[in-house]
């Protein structure tokens, strides 16, 4: 298997990457989604949320609020490390497990917050998205209709591009039109199946 880590800044176009990614075949892991599964109604994910942050934090139906958390959480840096405490190990125990059951070439794990986290696992490459902070603000006030002022503080929440870039080998920058980040998917994957057959050809002798 060869491992991609895929991140990038919040609304830099990550979803879009991977799933281009994975009409050229690769498989994906959605780092979001692993943190949604480990705090579902009954799970000990979302005991330790509540225990930590009060029952205000449940829908009437039992699920977690996510909204009120995330105005906790993006407002409150300690919070927001509280949080992260709780649920980084339980996505880090329910990713490997999911790991261990995909068989194509590439698996690309998606996980916006790869640098602020320190994200250990194997990576053979890491890739970042970046789109500039003024788009990701106009992305995320049309796409969450959130003002500016909770866009931004979402925006300050996670670590500067240049971080970003400093931990990645490949960079895409998606503040153009999507035929350009295209585009760039495109000559990268190629590199990617590449260096992909090659791990496997010489895990084989």
């Amino acid at each position: 298997m060869y491992l991609v880590g895929l991140t990038g800044g919040i609304a830099s176009g990550k979803s879009y990457v991977t799933n281009l990614l994975v009409q050229h075949g690769a498989s994906a892991i959605d780092a979001d989604e692993v943190a949604r599964q480990v705090v579902v109604p009954g799970s000990e994910g979302l005991a330790k949320v509540v225990q930590t942050f009060g029952e205000d934090v449940l829908l009437p139906t039992g699920e977690l609020d996510r909204i009120k958390l995330g105005e906790i959480v993006f407002s409150q840096t300690d919070k927001r490390l509280e949080l992260e405490k709780i649920l980084h190990p339980l996505i880090k125990a329910k990713t490997t497990k999911l790991l261990s059951k995909h068989t194509a070439d590439v698996v690309v794990y998606a996980v916006p917050l790869l640098v602020e986290a320190n994200v250990d696992y194997p990576f053979d490459v890491v890739i970042t998205v970046e789109a500039g902070a003024e788009n990701q603000l106009k992305r995320l006030m049309n796409s969450r209709s959130l003002s500016e002022a909770e866009a931004r503080k979402r925006i300050d929440a996670q670590t500067t591009p240049s971080s970003r870039q400093a931990r990645a080998n490949f960079v895409i920058d998606s503040s153009g039109p999507k035929e350009e980040t295209q585009r760039q998917v495109d000559a990268l994957w190629q590199k990617l199946i590449t260096s992909a057959r090659a791990k496997a050809e010489n895990a084989a002798h």
